[in-house]
């Protein structure tokens, strides 16, 4: 009878797990703002409402847009811990408030190029993705530019020291830091807020990628563009580890690919919109992406790329590395060891 017995429950544990793999997974994913431009429409909500396809899980997917949610984009990595959705399209430039080091991918001077951006990601990743396993159990899986941010404004404007005494809109604390070396003062500002805030003439300037500018209409409240590239706008994915540790071996290294795949190429599609942006902005052709706009592109100076170069040493790294060692006494040294060793410094 006990053999009987033990026979019976091992059968019906194998039934009932064999029941649990077979069923779908379930997933929601909070993405980047809807208005936000190409990336989020042509390549992350396309991937996300067919993760089945390009994973080749057994997967339901919801995917809701961080402003459809009525979710602040300063709000990912919070979300993410509460488990309110598995898999978070986090804004980098917004959610480092939350995590300092996550702004050490993408300070002010470091990523001119997408080049250098490749490479200076690569070698911080690790430890960004420990310190979000370690404060907000979760785990990147991946990481993309929204593409070199330049300047918007509303008046003309030859170079960088025409910025003193001008509002200017910024998406992260280093570029708030850097133009208020500038005399500048630097304004946080949910991007679908931006454009009216330069049509009523609550900001004189805005700093974004030239795609996201012509997406959200910004030409349209500006009349100058300076094409010089402050950062990339480093965003990124990552997963709830809790949903991630319920997830088998196999799941997580078809999903993980699937998402590093994703990445890979917007890496490539930011720099494809980038140039075609800047040319659709300026009125140019061929424009095959953006809306057609008259905006003045300021040639840029030696001077200014210079400044912006030098930014690194003298006035991101510096300011970002005391805040980021006030919560992780070992972030500049890791930062030094990797990305510093790199650029020699």
């Amino acid at each position: 009878m006990l053999k009987r017995t033990a026979l019976v429950t091992a059968i019906t544990a194998t039934l009932m797990t064999s029941a649990v793999h077979s069923s779908p997974l379930s997933l929601k994913v909070l993405g980047q703002p809807a208005g936000s431009g190409l990336i989020a429409q042509q390549k992350e909500a396309p991937f996300f409402s067919s993760l089945a396809e390009h994973t080749g899980l057994d997967v339901n997917v919801q995917y809701l847009p961080v402003d459809v949610a009525g979710i602040p984009d300063t709000d990912g990595l919070r979300v993410l811990r509460s488990g309110l959705f598995d898999i978070v399209s986090l804004r980098g430039p917004q959610v480092s408030r939350d995590e300092p080091s996550i702004l050490g991918l993408d300070l002010i001077g470091l990523n001119t190029s997408f080049a250098a951006g490749r490479e200076n990601v690569a070698a911080f990743y690790d430890y960004v993705d420990s310190r979000l396993q370690d404060r907000f159990n979760a785990k990147l899986l991946g990481t993309w530019p929204a593409g070199p941010q330049v300047i918007f404004c509303r008046g003309e404007i030859g170079g960088l020291d025409d910025l003193q005494g001008k509002r200017v809109r910024v998406g992260d604390q280093s570029a708030a830091n850097f133009v208020g070396q500038l005399g500048a003062t630097g304004i946080s500002m949910p991007f679908g807020d931006v454009q009216q805030s330069l049509s009523r003439g609550v900001i004189d300037c805005a700093i974004t990628g030239p795609a996201s500018a012509n997406s959200g209409g910004w030409p349209e409240a500006t009349t100058t563009v300076l094409p010089i590239a402050l950062q990339l706008a480093i965003n990124g994915y990552a997963i709830n580890l809790d949903t991630w540790n319920g997830l088998t071996d196999e799941q997580q290294t078809q999903l993980e690919a699937a998402i590093a795949q994703l990445s890979d190429d917007i890496w490539d599609y930011s720099e494809e919109l980038y140039e075609d942006a800047m040319r659709c902005n300026a009125g140019e052709t061929p424009c095959e992406f953006g809306t057609s706009y008259s905006l003045t592109e300021v040639p840029v100076s030696e001077e200014d790329l210079a400044k912006v170069a030098a930014a690194v040493e003298e006035v991101s790294l510096p300011i970002w590395a005391t805040q980021c060692n006030a919560v992780a006494a070992d972030c500049e040294a890791v930062w030094r060891e990797t990305v510093g060793q790199q650029l020699g410094l």
